[in-house]
């Protein structure tokens, strides 16, 4: 019996959807599921605001009576306007070692995006830049961050196999960070502080937080313009975010730097990993999983996960990056942080590989987004 393809239709097929790769990787110990409740709320209009600019379809892929694969195909129509393309995305694709499987699933992509008139399939690419993007090609060894997909070797032995070349590359730094402030990195930032007239502020208050919170992620929006394939942040979705990130976040790893004026010019979040309590909980609040996460984000942990480190450009070149920096790493010797994981930044991206340098760092993982022609 051939491949059946279905699009997902109803909440209880979205959620045999939503689960599948945590039973594709039951056994790989590198995997982290994510939040089954997040996910499906991600894939539910009304629940998403990027739906106001995006629409989607899901699909299953069923051989032999069992669920071999799943897919997600989404077209941005924002990111189509902002950067003149005339692409479709696909996002959360995971499948059997297969190939009918593979090529079943990314043809229903396709099928759908020459039906809307578009002419290109990209991916893995989400929904803005806050979303998971690309296809991990080397570090498969390494656990995977909570806000990263995790895949197996054989997709790339099959995205070229259907005829996807590269689109662009991320990598991924481990940082290790030292048991001692850096001198010449605190008097640096001391110096630029002074010079420039800027102020580092830090969160004690979540309310001050969530005061400011907008103005913050504004410098993100602003910051990541001209990155590929971001799209501008609309305030809905910027709420979103806040809603979803302050209430958890641990206060000492959030900074902002703000000019003479007042105004926010540079805002950075690392978060406390809760990579390991979510495997454990395999992508579940209940009954235990929700006080495993907030034992890693409040406790002890050694592990650091970098969400946003955004500088206004025209600010990029003035030292904010290096106040920032300061302030993180005494955070983490504070705190005893052993570990900061950067997360997916381009491979070309030079300004923030640049922060690297007051690290001991290793490059340990690359993701890929590919393109094809329809």
């Amino acid at each position: 019996m051939g491949v059946i393809v279905k699009e997902v239709k109803t909440k209880k097929e979205l959620k045999v959807w939503a689960t599948f790769p945590n039973k594709l990787y039951k056994k790989v110990p590198e995997f982290v599921p994510f939040l089954l409740g997040d996910e499906m709320d991600t894939f539910t209009k009304g629940k998403n605001p990027a739906y106001e600019f995006c629409d989607t379809k899901l699909f299953l892929a069923v051989k032999d009576k069992k669920i071999v694969g799943r897919i997600a195909g989404l077209i941005n129509h924002a990111a189509n306007e902002k950067w003149k393309t005339s692409n479709i995305r696909f996002t959360r694709f995971d499948f059997i070692d297969d190939y009918e499987v593979s090529a079943a699933l990314i043809n229903a992509v396709i099928e759908w995006g020459k039906a809307s008139g578009l002419t290109t399939v990209v991916g893995p690419m989400g929904f803005t830049d806050m979303d998971h993007s690309g296809m991990l090609i080397e570090g498969y060894n390494e656990l995977n961050m909570s806000i990263t997909f995790y895949n197996f070797p054989y997709y790339k032995d099959h995205m070229e196999k259907l005829g996807f070349i590269k689109e662009v590359d991320w990598v991924e730094y481990q940082l290790l960070v030292s048991d001692k402030p850096n001198e010449k990195l605190k008097k640096l930032s001391a110096f630029l502080q002074r010079q420039g007239n800027y102020k580092l502020v830090t969160y004690t208050d979540r309310k001050q937080l969530f005061g400011e919170a907008f103005e913050a992620f504004k410098v993100i929006d602003v910051a990541f313009s001209k990155l590929y394939g971001t799209v501008p942040l609309t305030d809905e979705v910027i709420n979103k975010s806040i809603s979803d990130y302050i209430p958890l976040v641990n206060l000492d790893y959030i900074c902002s730097v703000k000019d003479k004026d007042g105004a926010i010019v540079g805002f950075a979040v690392l978060v406390p990993s809760i990579a390991k309590a979510l495997k454990k909980s395999n992508g579940r609040l209940l009954p235990f999983g929700l006080f495993r996460m907030l034992k890693a984000l409040r406790g002890k942990n050694d592990t650091l996960e970098m969400f946003f480190i955004a500088v206004k450009p025209e600010y990029q070149m003035k030292g904010i990056p290096v106040i920032i920096m300061d302030y993180m790493i005494n955070a983490c010797v504070k705190n005893g942080v052993k570990i900061c994981e950067s997360g997916p930044e381009l491979e070309l991206n030079e300004d923030v590989q640049a922060m690297w340098k007051y690290f001991d760092v290793r490059k340990h993982k690359r993701r890929r987004c590919y393109k094809k022609d329809i």
